[in-house]
């Protein structure tokens, strides 16, 4: 008996060790390491950080210092860096764009009225007099008995399509999915379905709720070089031109042929919609600079014991838009909140996994993808070409964008409903005296457009949480009323600054805290988180 009480004692103090060293590690994510970090990335040094720069060798450089000083190891066979091989393609659109419709001619004017970009590998791509056609939403959605292009011939013609989905337009959660953008009514959805159409060109009328963005970004966008992957058919089944049209210029095309945009969207939501052919004309010349090259991801591993093939992801992309259009004096984007918060929330994560004083079971990754703002491109090559085997990888944490508003009550699940990480992340939110809330603001489709969406698309059950919505101090509204300040005022442009007196970085080191927390239990299990039933992304995963 005397051995017994011996024996217990002993399993006691291994779990209060245990505990304690867990405990440790969680406190040891501090908001004076969060500021150095971010004060580093965003500063003027790294230029903005953009792939095919000086600058991304400065900040890939200093991301794999940073790495190998918290004790992770290099992810790719002795190196933290992944070759990732794009084009990089710098459209500019010659003279206005001229569309006829019957004896009306309009004259649009490249960035302000419409924003064009082509991937095509050609230096001169000339479209002389395309048929233009309305495709709706520009849907094949067999799930959802919607083909927005059943009947049309669109095949050498230019689609002009609505932006997101029906249902952020009806509310009918039977179809689609109400208000929460499916990933149908993504842009890069839309690019991909017109050419796989055979589509020569295609437009999306911009419109702010249904983008989650002013015309403005897509406008900046398309002044800056576009990067691409470097494609086995080198881009010839790609659109010869992508892009948007202003709102203002949608109704002038529509009101030259007798529609007005609004009841078009509205007639365009029904079930049985079908498109039509415009009777419209597309004339535009475009020039552009093609650069080939290889951007790099960074990662880090730290092995596990038992069970080192399987892995925990950690991300956060590390590309922002370097220097460019000029704002109040300034040129360069240095992007603060998009991404440095959460590359240092990342940094801090895996600072805390290696002071652990027993390894968990399960590898660990932190990996920094590139391309991000291009279209999630590092992410994706990276899970095509992964470390670990997408079967092996439990889950994934991804953030972006973690704005420095202090602490929140709130844990916001964007794509809430997906998987059983829902429930796990919710414990941790309880033991922080936290609530979960979905992404109130789900039609903007942030499930789809960072870089945990590549994962998901390969079976990994991935989250993307944080504080966002119920500020502590100053409830709600008064979160509401920051975001949008972000948004309007800072997002993708140089005003996203490192600003030390106003930032309150308290909320970021409890969302990372809570984040380590959910992953360590991953770590140190055998369990694999699951698709719920509805989710797209089940059938991958089986």
């Amino acid at each position: 008996m005397r051995y017994y009480f011996i024996f217990l004692i002993a399993i006691l103090l291994t779990a209060s060790c245990t505990n304690n060293d867990l405990k440790n590690r969680e406190k040891s994510i501090n908001t004076s390491d969060l500021a150095k970090y971010v004060s580093k990335l965003a500063s003027d040094e790294f230029m903005g950080r953009k792939p095919f720069t000086p600058g991304e060798k400065i900040t890939t450089e200093y991301l794999a210092g940073e790495l190998k000083k918290i004790g992770f190891e290099p992810a790719f066979n002795g190196s933290y860096f992944q070759p990732v091989p794009m084009v990089e393609i710098s459209s500019e659109v010659n003279g206005p764009v001229k569309i006829l419709s019957g004896k009306v001619a309009l004259s649009l004017y490249a960035p302000d009225n419409l924003a064009i970009t082509s991937p095509k590998l050609s230096a001169e791509i000339n479209i002389h007099e395309s048929e233009m056609v309305f495709a709706g939403f520009g849907i094949v959605a067999p799930e959802y008995n919607r083909n927005d292009y059943d009947g049309l011939d669109v095949k050498g013609k230019t689609v002009i399509v609505m932006i997101n989905d029906p249902g952020l337009y009806t509310g009918d959660t039977s179809y689609f999915k109400g208000r929460e953008m499916t990933y149908y009514g993504r842009w890069t959805y839309k690019f991909e379905e017109a050419a796989r159409q055979g589509a020569e060109g295609i437009l999306i009328i911009h419109e702010s709720e249904g983008a989650g963005y002013k015309y403005t970004i897509p406008r900046k966008s398309s002044l800056s070089p576009r990067l691409y992957m470097q494609t086995a058919d080198s881009n010839r089944t790609m659109c010869s031109f992508t892009g948007w049209l202003s709102a203002e210029s949608g109704d002038s095309l529509f009101n030259s042929i007798g529609y007005d945009v609004q009841e078009l969207r509205k007639a365009s939501c029904k079930k049985d919609f079908r498109g039509f052919d415009m009777k419209t004309k597309i004339s535009l010349s475009i020039k552009n600079k093609i650069k080939f090259n290889a951007s790099t991801n960074v990662a880090g591993v730290l092995k596990g014991t038992t069970r080192a093939d399987e892995c925990i992801v950690y991300t956060a992309h590390w590309d922002h838009f370097g220097v460019g259009e000029k704002e109040n004096g300034d040129s360069i984007y240095n992007g603060a909140v998009d991404n440095g918060t959460a590359m240092a929330r990342t940094l801090e994560i895996g600072k805390a996994y290696s002071g652990l004083k027993k390894r968990p079971l399960r590898s660990v990754l932190i990996l920094f993808p590139t391309a991000e703002e291009q279209g999630l491109l590092g992410s994706q090559f990276y899970t095509e070409n992964p470390v670990f085997p997408m079967n092996k990888t439990v889950a994934c944490f991804n953030n972006d964008m973690m704005l420095p508003e202090g602490l929140m009550k709130d844990v916001m699940i964007t794509g809430y409903g997906q998987s059983s990480l829902d429930e796990m992340i919710a414990a941790e939110a309880t033991s922080q005296d936290r609530y979960i809330v979905p992404d109130p603001n789900s039609q903007t489709g942030m499930y789809f457009r960072s870089d945990h969406f590549p994962f998901a698309k390969k079976g990994v059950p991935s989250a993307f949480v944080r504080g966002n919505v119920d500020s502590r101090q100053h409830g709600r509204e008064w979160a509401a009323k920051m975001e949008k300040d972000y948004l309007d005022n800072r997002y993708h442009r140089p005003a996203d600054n490192y600003e030390p007196d106003k930032w309150d970085l308290n909320g970021i080191v409890q969302d990372a805290q809570l984040e380590f927390l959910v992953g360590y239990k991953l770590a140190k299990s055998d369990y694999y988180p699951i698709w719920k039933k509805g989710s797209e992304f089940r059938n991958v995963r089986k």
